[in-house]
């Protein structure tokens, strides 16, 4: 024993500098005494302390640390504290975002201390960047962006782990025994962290509840809700408070809002679609103008600020639209019953009444309170038969195509088509056109990206993949919809003095991704003119039209798309560089998005002449409904490439044609050109030769024959593995597509 005690005396404890000020800096804030950092470093022989006393009298003469009462020690202030948010990258280490630097920090694995991907921390910059990135600490969690993860249990004899999926998750969950809450072996697990012992490697926590065996159809669904913390129900509370709302129309109400129900008025939406919250009218003035309404779902009417039915509505922010499932906003007797503009019904509304002329020029608009009633209700793909099928000479002579004149039995509300329905629809296309070629002339972009659908059968089993394409029956609800949001956000943004308002913003593209897709595209053939904000917009509107239709579209339209700016919500109006206006808000969809409720609500207390709302609760409010958007998008994908994935399991004995999508030096991506499920080849699979990464050609090369494989090339594959519980994708190269 004194042996020891002898031999632990003479040993130096290494970096002990370095030691002293990360215990300082993890609390900078506290001041410190040689025997607490002793026992911070697990010391407490007399050699360890006079290491520790010699030490820091050398930090204090260097000024690297204060000396604040006598023996108490804090490091000294300086400007090398930032708070930002974690984004975890790959092998575990991550960056922090800092809103006031340009560059993000980079914080190394064994730096996280215990910072969670999304966790707004204090970082302490230890390393200033010349010619690499600034390095840095993490000292502080301030704020955990989530406490609640899923992941697969593995449980032992006395505890249990929970696994991670999630590569941005870089650590699994102790669970205790008595904390498996019924979890079987192998089930997909929610657990929520409780603690994170300061010692302890792994977080310990509590399982909440079992989602199912992986790869089952509903754990991969519910799995995803959770993943970003989605409810895929309503509590009991909320369905009650809403099955209590008084849906019914009552003649007092109706007195205080302008009757439209004589105006011709008709919804034009998805053939599957369940709820209604825009419709348009048609009337042709006496002076030979026309009154074209847009009327929204008065959700405000029903959903009152202060309720349970309020603030669940506000936490969701959003529906979420997943492949099989709407997990909506607001309860069913809402969003399908009293706030769906259905046909043949009288309903609230909300309006925005244009006077327009046959130029497609607003001379003259009303915002306020309505009550319209729907003649009828056309999918997307009886509307376009109308426009495809009829011309407006025809029609003003009273002539109808017989082919669509007949019972239309798309939607389930079958009817016969009227002259004067097919007139309105047929106009408001002319008009329509007209407002997206001015659009377009200020400089507008035109994103028509293909959207993958699926063909589900009873079990929500993938039958069949097809393309939802924009046409023009799609353009003309877009652009009377985009007529309405704008001239809503105008006619508050101009007002003086300035009032609070809710708008969706699109700042200009950053440089660096631009000049990246300018990059990707030359491989293609393809050039873009990025001299100023007008020559990049007509060039990217340029490389859109010119893609359409090739084996390359999908995958530039993504690459366009990612080099944008992230529209946001905010009561700051920096303008909408994408559909180039001025002022942009949303007020067409209350039954699905949250801020279009504030801003119906925000625009009835300006037209009751109320004073300006409080600007820094509404910009709360608008950070949280647009985290809530990328939340619901990122699932929404996540059930895409599920099933996908479930699509091509059922195809793996087929070849099919490809479009290299990307490449790396570890796997080539394959995008297959069929049904747009992308997959990756491992390079250590390609057996016929050695391939050798490429960067900055974006390719691999065989180094014994040559064969080169780029961004862009078809090629043949074939599926190797479809993982369903870990979302993964694997093909086999059978070679170029000659």
């Amino acid at each position: 024993m004194n042996r020891n005690k002898k031999r632990n005396a003479s040993n130096k404890i290494e970096s002990l500098s370095q030691k002293i000020l990360e215990i300082l800096r993890k609390d900078h804030s506290q001041s410190f005494n040689f025997k607490q950092i002793a026992a911070k470093l697990n010391v407490d022989d007399a050699n360890s302390r006079n290491q520790i006393i010699k030490e820091l009298k050398e930090l204090k003469g260097n000024k690297t640390i204060q000396e604040l009462d006598r023996g108490k020690y804090i490091l000294t202030p300086n400007q090398n504290y930032y708070t930002g948010r974690v984004d975890i990258a790959g092998r575990g280490q991550g960056y922090i975002i800092v809103e006031e630097l340009e560059d993000d920090i980079l914080v190394k694995n064994k730096n996280l201390n215990k910072a969670l991907n999304g966790d707004t921390v204090e970082v302490y910059v230890y390393k200033r960047k010349r010619g690499g990135k600034s390095e840095g600490e993490i000292t502080k969690i301030i704020e955990r962006k989530r406490t609640e993860f899923v992941g697969t249990i593995n449980i032992q004899d006395r505890f249990a782990f929970v696994e991670m999926g999630d590569h941005k998750m870089y650590t699994d969950i102790f669970v205790h025994k008595s904390n498996i809450n019924g979890a079987k072996q192998g089930e997909r697990v929610l657990v929520e962290i409780i603690d994170w012992p300061e010692k302890a490697d792994s977080p310990n926590g509590n399982v909440i509840k079992s989602l199912g065996m992986p790869g089952e159809h509903n754990t991969e669904i519910h799995s995803i809700l959770a993943q970003y913390g989605l409810p895929y129900e309503f509590p009991p509370e909320i369905e009650e408070f809403a099955n209590k709302i008084d849906t019914s129309i009552h003649p007092e109400e109706i007195a205080k809002r302008r009757d439209m129900r004589k105006d011709l008025t008709f919804t034009i939406d998805p053939k599957d679609a369940k709820d209604f919250d825009d419709a348009l009218s048609f009337t042709e003035m006496k002076n030979g103008n026309y009154e074209v309404g847009i009327h929204i779902a008065d959700v405000s009417h029903y959903l009152k600020p202060g309720t349970i039915l309020d603030d669940e509505a506000f936490e969701r922010a959003t529906s979420v639209y997943l492949v099989d499932r709407v997990v909506p906003m607001l309860p069913e007797i809402l969003s399908n019953g009293a706030c769906s503009l259905r046909p043949y019904e009288e309903k609230y509304t909300f309006s925005a009444v244009f006077e327009i002329n046959k130029k497609a020029e607003v001379l003259n608009q009303w915002f306020g309170r309505t009550v319209t009633y729907s003649d009828a209700r056309f999918a997307y793909e009886e509307a376009q038969m109308i426009i495809e099928n009829n011309d407006l000479s025809d029609i003003n002579q009273g002539k109808l195509n017989t082919s669509i004149s007949a019972e239309i039995s798309i939607t389930d509300n079958a009817y016969e088509v009227e002259v004067p329905i097919a007139k309105a629809i047929l106009e408001m296309d002319r008009l329509a056109k007209i407002l997206r070629k001015k659009r377009m002339n200020n400089g507008a972009i035109s994103f028509d990206k293909v959207e993958v659908k699926f063909i589900l059968d009873e079990e929500a089993n993938p039958e069949g993949v097809y393309f939802k394409e924009s046409k023009d029956a799609n353009k003309l609800i877009e652009e009377f919809m985009l007529l309405a949001n704008r001239s809503v956000a105008a006619v508050i943004g101009k007002q003086n003095p300035k009032k609070t308002f809710i708008y969706r913003v699109h700042d200009e593209p950053d440089d660096e991704k631009i000049a990246a897709l300018e990059n990707i595209i030359k491989q293609f053939g393809y050039k873009m003119d990025t001299r100023d904000k007008k020559t990049t917009s007509q060039s990217l509107n340029k490389l859109l039209s010119d893609v359409q239709g090739r084996k390359e579209q999908n995958l530039i339209d993504t690459l366009a798309i990612r080099s944008m700016s992230k529209a946001v919500y905010t009561t700051n109006n920096i303008g909408h560089y994408g559909l180039a206006f001025d002022y942009y808000s949303h007020f067409t969809s209350p039954i699905r998005r949250y801020p279009d409720v504030m801003v119906h609500r925000l625009l009835q207390r300006y037209l009751d002449n109320k004073e300006s709302a409080k600007e820094d609760t509404y910009e709360e409010n608008c950070r949280h409904c647009s985290d809530m958007e990328g939340l619901a998008s990122r699932a929404e994908r996540d059930s895409i490439k599920y099933m996908q994935i479930k699509y091509m399991k059922d195809h793996q004995d087929e070849e099919f044609v490809g479009v290299i999508s990307g490449v790396t030096e570890w796997g080539i991506y394959v995008e297959i050109v069929s049904n747009k499920c992308e997959g990756m080849v491992r390079i250590q699979d390609m057996r016929d030769d050695s391939y050798e990464f490429i960067k900055e050609d974006y390719a691999v090369v065989g180094r014994k024959n040559h064969v080169k494989f780029t961004l862009g090339d078809e090629v043949i594959v074939k599926v190797k593995n479809a993982d369903l519980a870990r979302k993964h994708l694997d093909f086999t190269m059978l070679g170029p597509n000659k």
